[in-house]
């Protein structure tokens, strides 16, 4: 699961961090490691919701997509006033901020199944996504400011090795507790939701505690800093990356979200929703192998050949799961995961690469392009209605076909004497 942030321009924020005892920051950086876990564990139970509230409301694939669709979209309506909420507050009561918030949209999940309306179900799941926002918003950097620029990346990797096991634990999770019983009766109900949901909350709502009263280094609060994506969109490789993160983040969760069903399906695995639901704990874990893979690749082979491999071998395996049945359909669209897993990474590195003082802008418009997250499942949910859901696969293919275009062509900077020039036209402006 994707795992970004909105980046603002705190430079004190690193000259603060310097000072602070190296303990603390250990210390620090192990008690971000448990949000990370939280908000991939969180992420990933929507895919277990789908088929769930799908079956109790009876919708179709295109309105089962609107929990995507609010949950990813929140990203991109939240996440830059979060970024000035963040840069006011700092990181650390950013954090408290995003966990509260987070705790109250799972506590709405008690009254959407007492009261039996899909809508509030989706109110729920915006505003648990904006907590969720908050949360990157604010853990994302604080991580990179907790020790030296140039361990940022390793120190990030580490944590969101993190987010990637809660991804992969959640599916058991959700299989176990809101899938049970469903089984030995017709009649599906959202009551189910409602203890896991709760359990959540109360556990968001201890940690909310708990790093009100952690002493951490106080950092990423500016009141002076703004946040102008608008400074680095001059940049064509960026603009490219920014539809390279919208295809790829688009593409992740409507596989995901699909999964169940396409796995239920007779000519598939023909299995149980509560089965299949346990197999998407291969499709994310997949991505987590493939991370620390991937990461050690790279140190050998250029990032972008690699981004195009790994392009290039899901689609095939998505047209695979399209054109044929039974535990090759299947065995093809889990074995995608491991080879999304560097993808978010990379095109986030390539399209900000040589955009020198602008990279904290272009970080801010890569992550509003997470909204692909929101519309991507809700296009390929139109398909499976008109096509059936193999065939809605079909979507996904093109999102790789573009991130291999972007690894070896789009990802390209322009020279730097046109980037100068360019951004002095924008400046002029």
């Amino acid at each position: 699961m994707t795992s970004s942030a909105v980046i603002i321009d705190t430079q004190n924020s690193s000259e603060n961090s310097s000072s602070n005892p190296p303990q603390n920051n250990m210390f620090a950086l192990v008690s971000l490691t448990s949000l990370f876990f939280m908000w991939g564990f969180i992420t990933c139970l929507n895919d277990i919701l789908i088929p769930y509230l799908k079956g109790m409301f009876d919708l179709s694939y295109t309105q089962a997509m609107l929990i995507q669709f609010c949950f990813f979209g929140a990203y991109f309506i939240v996440s830059l006033p979060a970024g000035a909420l963040v840069s006011r507050l700092g990181y650390k009561k950013g954090i408290v901020a995003g966990l509260s918030i987070a705790s109250l949209g799972c506590l709405l999940f008690y009254p959407a199944a007492e009261i039996g309306i899909y809508a509030v179900f989706l109110l729920a799941l915006f505003v648990l996504a904006t907590g969720i926002t908050i949360l990157q918003v604010s853990a994302n950097p604080y991580v990179s400011a907790l020790g030296p620029s140039k361990t940022a990346s390793s120190r990030l990797t580490l944590t969101q090795a993190f987010n990637s096991f809660g991804t992969t634990v959640a599916p058991f999770f959700g299989a176990w507790l809101i899938f049970s019983g469903v089984e030995s009766s017709e009649a599906v109900d959202a009551s189910s939701v409602q203890i896991p949901y709760i359990a959540i909350a109360l556990t968001l709502m201890v940690l909310a505690i708990i790093f009100a009263f952690l002493k951490l280094p106080n950092l990423g609060q500016n009141k002076e800093a703004k946040i102008s994506p608008s400074k680095a969109w001059q940049y064509k490789h960026l603009r490219l990356g920014a539809l390279g993160i919208f295809v790829y983040v688009g593409g992740e969760v409507a596989i995901g979200s699909f999964l169940i069903n396409f796995l239920a399906e007779p000519t598939i695995a023909g299995i149980t929703e509560a089965e299949a639901a346990k197999y998407i704990s291969y499709y994310w874990g997949g991505a987590m192998v493939g991370r620390f893979i991937g990461a050690g690749v790279m140190q050998f082979v250029s990032a972008n050949k690699v981004l195009f491999i790994n392009a290039v071998c899901a689609a095939i395996l998505v047209f695979v799961a399209i054109v044929t049945d039974g535990s090759t359909a299947m065995l093809a669209i889990l074995a995608v995961g491991f080879f999304n897993s560097i993808m978010f990474p990379t095109i986030f590195t390539l399209a900000i690469n040589q955009l020198g003082n602008a990279a904290s802008h272009g970080a801010g418009v890569l992550c509003l392009a997470i909204v692909g997250g929101a519309i991507l499942p809700l296009v390929q949910g139109a398909l499976a209605d008109i096509l059936g859901i193999q065939l809605s696969f079909i979507l996904p293919i093109f999102c790789y076909a573009y991130i291999g275009y972007y690894a070896l062509v789009g990802s390209k900077p322009e020279s730097i004497s046109n980037q100068i020039k360019e951004g002095g036209k924008h400046e002029a402006i």
